[in-house]
């Protein structure tokens, strides 16, 4: 594949790699990319390392698309919900490579993903939707809930506080931080972990366990799609 999302296939391990040469901005094109990404990684039944480009994981919606209408806003988050929703419920592993700032749609991919390794530096971390004015939709309130301890939720969700890596973790969005020279050693070494698993084992655990949560990420989805004046 080539262009914004590319995916190389390896013993087992499949490398997803976001790089749009700017932000890594989350618009239609690269939902699109990312859906095709997986799929190839789901028909080899690959362990997934989801990455940034150097310096950024994501910096979130694409503002240009978002800004094309409330109906279009609205789907345009949808999509990004939809993605995020896919990798939860994955069949095989998603190693979420946080390779820099990860603000807004790219910190909820990263909450999504079985586990997440951040890149130590002067980088941003976090939700930033009620600093830019946009009211947290239904679905992103509730997977940080999942995902956020309590003590930290109402810090990201409502005031959009955000962390540096190091701190990110205590705040649920990473499992460990490395530096940015070791990141590559150990999304490896995550996946060699993952890939000891039984893969039927570990779906049927992870949907099984989830499948309330699902059922109501699903529920959040379609009442995310409904207009404010509905």
């Amino acid at each position: 594949m080539s262009g914004t999302v590319t995916v190389s296939i390896e013993n087992g391990v499949a490398n997803i790699l976001m790089d749009d040469g700017k932000a890594n901005v989350l618009g239609y094109d690269m939902w699109d990319q990312l859906e095709a990404a997986f799929d190839q990684a789901e028909a080899a039944g690959a362990v997934v390392i989801l990455q940034g480009r150097d310096g950024i994981f994501s910096g979130g919606f694409d503002l240009k698309e978002m800004g094309k209408g409330p109906q279009n806003a609205l789907e345009l988050t949808a999509r990004g919900s939809q993605m995020a929703r896919r990798i939860l419920a994955f069949p095989t592993p998603v190693i979420g490579v946080s390779t820099g700032h990860c603000i807004a749609m790219g910190a909820f991919l990263m909450l999504a993903c079985d586990y997440r390794i951040g890149a130590a530096g002067e980088y941003k971390i976090g939700l930033n939707e009620t600093m830019i004015g946009m009211t947290m939709h239904n679905f992103g309130i509730e997977l940080a809930r999942y995902r956020i301890p309590l003590a930290y939720f109402s810090r990201a969700v409502i005031n959009a506080e955000i962390w540096s890596p190091e701190d990110a973790i205590s705040a649920g969005f990473y499992d460990r931080a490395v530096p940015l020279e070791h990141l590559g050693a150990a999304a490896a070494k995550a996946a060699e972990m993952f890939g000891n698993l039984d893969m039927g084992a570990f779906n049927g655990t992870k949907n099984k366990s989830r499948k309330g949560f699902l059922e109501l990420l699903d529920q959040c989805i379609a009442a995310d799609l409904v207009p404010p004046s509905a």
